[in-house]
């Protein structure tokens, strides 16, 4: 890239990310539509592109952060995007067999301002089209004959492990009443921050980026973190109209998330009668959802779920400047990494 163009490259977090979805939806698309049409129609009306009738649609997407890291990783280290695009086709693959199988077992109705997959076609349906976008998300990568090829399916396997492990530790902890916070770290570093962490380092290995694939894959680990930590202030915090899931609905459903269990784990006045209303055995009314909400932030909760996003931001951002990346790519990595950090939805 020349220094021309480096300077005419728009470096703001939604430039760069529809910028780069241009680059990989319609491979992605064209993967989807390969799929069995039992399964395909489901994935597609998931996806955004088509209605519940298979008529076209043009409904909210994801914000498509993973594929947009896999393919400015490449471009960090030297590449061209279009090498990465088999990583970053499947790291999105893998990302929405999780929202699929999650909606399921967290029962919930919307995503992105419309009825869940499950809602719309039946639990078995969703899990079975999850279960086809892993096994697709192997088969890009498989069939790229890429060099890094081997490498890529070893690292989107064991984030998938990761991420599966984390996924069930989540929702042991909704039944549990003696959750540690430092197991509550190591569980949203496996649901959240594996992928995230994979996406870039599967960027930089297609992008030929040798010993540069490893501190590029910690960028994407720590950025992980701290996108969980406000994640999870969203999904107590968040407004309904902007994030397009009721208020307070990891609360409703007992979540044990980062900024929920720093309180429980808090020793204060605030963290011990959040314990009374949290742990004991029914449902909370609405009255007693919205008073937990404000003792988890009374008791240190969200406070700390904030400093540890910007701590970790600030690892991350340290992490990607340690390989000397490619200026412009590194920008708006950092630019996507703010702006995950910082978002309102």
């Amino acid at each position: 890239m020349s220094i021309t163009e480096d300077a005419t490259r728009g470096h703001r977090p939604d430039e760069v990310l529809t910028r780069n979805r241009a680059l990989f939806e319609p491979a992605l698309r064209a993967a989807v539509e390969g799929l069995p049409p039992a399964v395909s129609s489901v994935a597609a009306y998931h996806f955004g592109w088509r209605d519940q009738n298979g008529a076209p649609d043009d409904a909210v997407s994801g914000k498509a952060i993973r594929p947009a890291l896999a393919l400015l990783a490449a471009e960090a280290v030297g590449a061209p995007p279009s090498s990465a695009l088999p990583g970053a086709v499947a790291v999105e693959l893998v990302h929405n067999f999780s929202l699929l199988h999650d909606d399921v077992m967290d029962g919930d109705t919307t995503r992105r301002h419309r009825p869940t997959a499950w809602v719309v076609f039946g639990a078995d349906a969703a899990i079975l089209t999850g279960n086809a976008l892993l096994t697709l998300a192997l088969d890009v990568l498989a069939a790229s004959g890429h060099a890094a090829a081997r490498d890529g399916l070893r690292m989107l396997s064991a984030a998938v492990l990761a991420l599966i492990n984390g996924q069930r530790a989540d929702l042991d902890f909704e039944h549990r009443r003696d959750v540690a916070l430092e197991e509550c770290v190591r569980m949203a570093e496996g649901k959240t921050s594996a992928l995230l962490g994979c996406a870039c380092a599967i960027g930089a290995a297609f992008g030929g980026g040798g010993d540069r694939v490893e501190p590029l894959g910690e960028f994407g680990r720590s950025f992980g973190t701290a996108f969980q930590h406000v994640d999870d202030l969203l999904g107590i915090w968040g407004s309904p109209h902007i994030t397009g899931k009721p208020v307070y609905s990891d609360l409703r459903s007992r979540k044990k998330s980062l900024p929920v269990v720093a309180a429980l784990n808090s020793d204060t006045p605030a963290g011990r009668e959040l314990a009374d209303l949290y742990l004991r055995d029914g449902e909370l009314s609405e009255a007693e959802v919205a008073r937990a909400a404000r003792l988890v932030d009374a008791a240190g909760g969200r406070g700390w779920s904030q400093n540890q996003a910007d701590t970790l931001l600030e690892r991350a951002l340290d992490a990607l400047h340690s390989i000397d990346p490619v200026p412009g790519p590194a920008r708006e990595l950092g630019a996507l990494a703010r702006f995950a950090v910082h978002r309102t939805h």
